[in-house]
Parts: C-alpha cells; sequence; structure tokens
C-alpha cells in the first residue's frame, strides 16, 4: 500500500509540472507578439526544456501547398537565439512533412545503427519498418538524434516540429508523450494568433483599396479637372478673355475637396474616447462641422453623465461622423441637429436635417431597409454592431430624421 501510495503521489506532481510547463507555454502566446514573435518564445522554452542546438519548424497550406520553414539556433555562450524564416519550396514539405510514420518520433544514430521510438497520435508505440525516410532527413539536415511532432491546424495546414540532438531528462516514452500533448493544447492558441494576424492583414488591406477608391474617385479626379481648367483658363487669359467667374468656381471646387480630404482624415483617425468624453467629443464634432461647411448645425442633451463601455462610445462618434458627413453630401440643408439623450432602458440618438430627404417617404425600420437595399447603408451597420435599431423618417424636399437606439444593459455581439 506504502509503495502505491508512494506511486500515485509521484505521478500526481509529475502530472503538476506538466500542467505548469503547459500553462507557462501558453503564457507565452501573445497577439501583440504576432505569429514570429509567439513562435520565438515557444522555442525558446522548448530549448531550455530539451536542451537542443536547434529547433525548425516546417509547416504546409494545405489549398495552395505552400511550404514555410523557419528555425531558431542558440549559439555558444548565449542565452537565446532569433527565430528566422528560410527559403523553402515544395521540395521542403517533401522532404520534411512526408512519408513519416506516426505523429511524434525519436530516431538516433550511432555507430551505423538506428534507433527508433514512433507514437501515434494516442501515444501508443508504431513499429516503424522503413528507415528510408530518417536517412534522407539526416542528409538535409545532420543530427546524431531528433525529436520530431507533427501538427494539423483546422485543416488549412500541417506541418512539423524538429527538435535536434535533444538532451533527455526522463523516461523516453513519457516525455514524446509529453510533447505531443503540450502541441495539442498550445498548437490552437498560436494558431489562433495566425488568424488573428491573418485577418488583420486582409482588414488592413481592404482599408487600403477602400482609402486609395475614395481618393481617386474624389481628390485625384477634382485635381485632374482643375488642372484641365486651369489650362483652359491660361489659355483665356492669353486671349484677353475675362476669367474672374472660372478662378471663382475653381475655387469652389477646391474647397470642396478640402472638405473630403478633411473627413477622409477624420475616418482614419483612431477614436480614444469613454463615457466621460463622449458628450464633449459629440458638441466638438457637430461644431467643426459648422465650422468647416457653414450649415448651422447643434448638438443638445439632457444628459448630464454617460456609463457606456467605451466600444459603444466609438461606434456612436463614428455614427455621428458619418451623419454628418451625408448631410453635406447628399442633403443641401441649410440646417442640422444632432441630439443625444436616454431612457431607464436605451440610449437614443437623433439627426435631423432641413434638406431634400432621401428618395422614399416615411418612415422605414432598419429591417425594412435592408430588405429593399435603401438607407445609410454605413450608418446601419455601426448600428447593428452595437445591437441598436435605427428608424429613418424622411420627407422629400423637408428634410431627413434619423433615430437611432442602443440598449443600456443589452450585450454587445461583436468586440471590436
Amino acid at each position: 500500500m506504502g509503495l502505491l501510495l508512494g506511486y500515485l503521489a509521484e505521478q500526481q506532481k509529475h502530472l503538476r509540472a506538466e500542467k505548469a510547463l503547459v500553462t507557462g507555454m501558453l503564457s507565452r502566446v501573445r497577439v501583440e507578439a504576432g505569429l514570429t514573435g509567439t513562435i520565438e518564445q515557444i522555442f525558446s522554452e522548448i530549448i531550455a526544456m530539451y536542451g537542443v542546438s536547434r529547433v525548425m519548424i516546417v509547416s504546409q497550406e494545405t489549398h495552395s501547398h505552400r511550404a514555410f520553414a523557419g528555425e531558431m539556433n542558440v549559439p555558444t555562450g548565449t542565452a537565446r537565439g532569433e527565430f528566422r524564416w528560410l527559403e523553402s519550396g515544395p521540395r521542403d514539405a517533401k522532404t520534411y512533412l512526408d512519408d513519416y510514420p506516426g505523429d511524434v518520433f525519436y530516431v538516433s544514430l550511432k555507430r551505423d545503427r538506428w534507433t527508433t521510438l514512433v507514437l501515434d497520435d494516442s501515444g501508443h508505440e508504431v513499429t516503424v519498418d522503413n528507415l528510408a525516410p530518417f536517412s534522407q532527413l539526416r542528409q538535409a539536415q545532420p543530427f546524431d538524434s531528433l525529436i520530431s511532432v507533427a501538427f494539423l491546424f483546422g485543416g488549412d495546414w500541417r506541418g512539423r516540429v524538429f527538435l535536434f540532438n535533444p538532451s533527455w531528462r526522463g523516461e523516453r516514452q513519457e516525455e514524446l508523450r509529453f510533447l505531443l500533448d503540450m502541441v495539442h493544447q498550445v498548437g490552437p492558441a498560436v494558431y489562433n494568433v495566425y488568424l488573428l494576424h491573418r485577418l488583420r492583414r486582409r482588414a488592413l488591406a481592404a482599408e487600403r483599396a477602400r482609402l486609395a477608391r475614395e481618393l481617386h474617385d474624389g481628390a485625384v479626379q477634382s485635381l485632374i479637372a482643375v488642372e484641365m481648367q486651369v489650362d483652359v483658363l491660361r489659355r483665356q487669359a492669353e486671349a484677353g478673355r475675362p476669367i474672374a467667374e472660372e478662378l471663382s468656381r475653381i475655387q469652389s471646387l477646391l474647397r470642396e475637396e478640402v472638405l473630403k480630404l478633411r473627413e477622409l482624415m477624420q475616418q482614419m483617425k483612431a477614436i480614444d474616447v469613454d463615457s466621460q468624453r463622449l458628450l464633449g467629443v459629440l458638441k466638438d464634432n457637430v461644431e467643426r462641422f459648422q465650422r468647416e461647411t457653414g450649415i448651422s448645425a447643434r448638438f443638445m442633451t439632457d444628459v448630464e453623465q454617460v456609463e457606456m463601455p467605451q466600444r459603444i462610445c466609438r461606434e456612436i462618434v463614428r455614427i455621428v461622423q458619418e451623419g454628418v458627413v451625408n448631410v453635406r453630401k447628399h442633403s443641401g440643408a441649410r440646417h442640422a441637429m444632432v441630439r443625444f439623450g436616454c431612457t431607464p432602458d436605451k440610449w437614443n440618438l437623433t439627426m435631423e436635417d432641413d434638406g431634400k430627404g432621401f428618395p422614399f417617404s416615411g418612415r422605414h425600420s432598419m429591417q425594412q431597409m435592408k430588405e429593399t437595399g435603401i438607407g445609410p447603408m454605413v450608418i446601419m451597420e455601426r448600428v447593428s454592431l452595437i445591437a441598436g435599431e435605427l428608424t429613418v423618417e424622411s420627407n422629400p424636399g423637408q428634410g431627413t430624421r434619423l433615430e437611432i437606439t442602443v440598449p443600456r444593459n443589452g450585450d454587445v455581439p461583436h468586440e471590436f
């Protein structure tokens, strides 16, 4: 009984140690470090844990078959190394990823004699009948001993991690099982960093494309038109014709493009606003709109204090910015008003003007506008992000009124 209790206590101690190692490894996975920084941190832990001279990762994207390889060495006399990506191609995928038995293996070569230990995904030992893949790998990457573990992420990526010349500290089969379990737990976190990085790149690419389109369709086209008109004026001046009217028209065009560029810069600027600053930021936006456009605009509120999550505050500001831009671009209004208020269960935002209105008459809910493809689409998207509702009342030739309500204590469906 004493022997059994001692064995169980030792096993429990071993499990706690493994759990602590995995937890420490997961703490190294940080979105702000990016994929390369995260891999470097994890490889540093693996190098310290297994006493290896070098760690290498080779992966392949499933649908495109592109291969990627990277390695981390620890130079003699240094505490840690630096991870770097290597040039790679389809041949690397064949060399490092194909034809290997099992999911994790250990191989060594001493006096022309191979020693192997291979486990499948469940940790059971696999019989090795073919040593050719190990010989080919040793030709590409010389080693005395090697550990390799496979991974598969979301059906998108497959790959292997290679640990060269490890120093064993425990029973080999248990060490391989632990390494396999660690990859199963830490791998998905690393894959999430990759996914987030890819989403951010796509979002940045989409935003750059949108800005390029805005500049091309707006400022660039207008500047080309101004250049052509200036050339016409030059010829008129040479012929002695009056040019004052044309100059006035060009001045108006340039003023319009300055406003468009300012609005674009405002949309690009990051918004740092919380519930304490929300009312002041809204008031500043409306007052700036009045100064820059000459349209009479007021901000009104019957709220003295706001308690609202910061992400909702940012969207409220973006909605107001988009609303006043629409007033300037499309309404032809002379007066506009923005009002912010609340009821016990909702925040209320109202924007109205005395312009020409939308090309429809009456009150329309957000669902009705989505079904018919009418209304302020950008504002509708932003209202949806904060679980709000939008109602538009349009009176062609008389003006528009936008009413937005946001639950005070509701759940926001998206984190942004």
